[in-house]
């Protein structure tokens, strides 16, 4: 399998990325206090248990077969999300469903010395390598990073943060995979400041049948067997279910203004085959 040379691809405590972005952010790290376990809150959680479950499972090997599987461009298309969510120097901002910290990590640089960045989900496992990784990033190569990031356990549709707390929220490949998609828009809605945004990147469920071709071939030919690999066919087999019972692009526009924001727009990327929300308060 082909990779560009982008650094993009590289793991984040790797020594090219360390010493690139010693020279390009003028920051520095701030971990907060340390837990047991390593990150903030327990909170009942709403979900399909064996979901849940799945991402307990699959969070040793989710950022390999991340970039094995897209070929690095989910790291473009996360980049892109946190782009959208508007997120400037000093915010207070909140990343749902934050998995290992890929879109909390990118957040961080965008809200500098005074920003600070919340990651919440309801996997343990991906939690505490989410807090590892964290860690690894307080290497002297990262000593001028200066984010206050947290990591919350915790319930997308029962958020533990009082009414108009963040500047910005991004959420990355989760609102497919709640019981209550109206649910998580309220609560999100609730918890944003006036005027700020949502940005929600996740599969595109296309209205082209030659997308949608496109779209299962490539999980039922390239995601599943590569995920054989590591043992876990059966849990991405899920995937091609979960795009089908999920909202279209129109849908999950018109959801948004049902729910109260003000405006939503639906875009989709890497040639339909995934999709990005963009509403404001």
């Amino acid at each position: 399998m082909v990779y560009a040379a982008n650094s993009n691809l590289l793991p984040y405590n790797s020594p090219a990325i360390c010493n690139r972005m010693a020279s390009s952010l003028p920051l520095q790290l701030r971990l907060p206090p340390p837990t047991n376990p390593p990150f903030l809150r327990h909170r009942p959680i709403q979900c399909a248990a064996d979901r849940q479950a799945l991402f307990n499972r699959i969070a040793p090997v989710y950022d390999n077969l991340n970039d094995l599987l897209s070929l690095g461009q989910h790291r473009i298309w996360k980049r892109m999300a946190v782009s959208w969510s508007g997120a400037k120097a000093g915010d207070c901002v909140l990343d749902i469903c934050c998995g290992s910290g890929d879109l909390a990590f990118l957040l961080s640089e965008r809200v500098g010395y005074d920003g600070k960045v919340t990651g919440l989900d309801f996997s343990q496992e991906q939690l505490s390598i989410a807090s590892s990784r964290q860690n690894s990033l307080s290497k002297p190569c990262y000593n001028n990073i200066e984010v206050l990031l947290q990591w919350v356990e915790g319930d997308a549709l029962n958020l533990p943060f009082s009414d108009g707390t963040f500047d910005a929220i991004t959420m990355g490949y989760g609102l497919r995979n709640v019981v209550d998609k109206r649910k998580a828009l309220e609560e999100m809605l609730r918890v944003l400041k006036q005027g700020s945004k949502v940005s929600i990147l996740d599969f595109n469920k296309t209205t082209q049948p030659i997308t949608a071709a496109i779209q299962e071939w490539m999980i039922n030919n390239i995601v599943v067997p590569v995920a054989s690999g590591y043992g876990l066919a059966e849990d991405y087999k899920y995937l091609s279910k979960s795009i089908n019972e999920f909202s279209t692009g129109k849908e999950l526009e018109e959801l948004a203004l049902e729910v109260g924001f003000s405006t939503s727009r639906h875009y989709e990327i890497s040639g339909g085959l995934m999709g990005n929300l963009v509403a404001s308060r």
